[in-house]
């Protein structure tokens, strides 16, 4: 218990977004059997397994992202959950510092990084080479799980070269499962139904 209360602080994972409070009803896409079975059967992380979450704002990728998670903090896992921004300005941060691969390296402990909403990464060289250099390290040995608003087709406005953006996307998708949310705003759904 004490073990898994200290992962879950080391995790930073957002409060309360668990498997049991998400309204699979109200997003299309989803299954409570997928994320239950990416849950309970994670050899996935054993090879470096991907989940890919897409979908507009408010379609609740980041919930079902968290909810994983939680789940394999139960199992013991070690996860690590952070906005696609801060993991950007940390990596670029430590380049500048030429410690990169250092940083790299120490987020090797986390079995699954998720990183959360990569759509809203600037399209600069620096913060999108670090992104690619994160995505091509973890490749094939550890997991992570990505929640974009934006497409693969629309990945070049993130990427500031085609050849990464085709890169980038190959190695995440290698061994990924992919999920693609689809419907109103979960957040205005859910909201309208506690107001009735």
């Amino acid at each position: 218990m004490q073990n898994c209360q200290r992962l879950l602080k080391d995790a930073k994972l957002p409060v309360g977004k668990h498997l049991s409070s998400f309204d699979f009803t109200l997003v299309d896409g989803v299954s409570k059997p997928l994320v239950a079975d990416l849950i309970t059967q994670p050899d996935w992380l054993k090879h470096g397994g991907n989940i890919l979450l897409f979908g507009a704002s408010g379609l609740g990728k980041t919930h079902i992202a968290s909810s994983i998670g939680y789940g394999l903090i139960e199992q013991g896992h070690k996860i690590k959950f952070v906005a696609a921004s801060a993991i950007v300005q940390q990596l670029q941060q430590a380049k500048r510092h030429l410690r990169l691969q250092d940083e790299l390296v120490k987020l090797d402990k986390y079995s699954l990084l998720i990183v959360d909403d990569v759509g809203y990464v600037r399209k600069t060289e620096q913060e999108t080479s670090v992104l690619f250099e994160l995505i091509a390290h973890r490749y094939e040995r550890h997991s992570m799980i990505i929640t974009s608003n934006k497409s693969f087709e629309q990945w070049d406005e993130l990427f500031d070269d085609s050849t990464m953006t085709v890169a980038a996307i190959d190695r995440l998708v290698h061994h990924a499962t992919i999920i693609h949310c689809e419907g109103e705003s979960y957040r205005r759904k859910t909201a309208l139904n506690k107001s009735k």
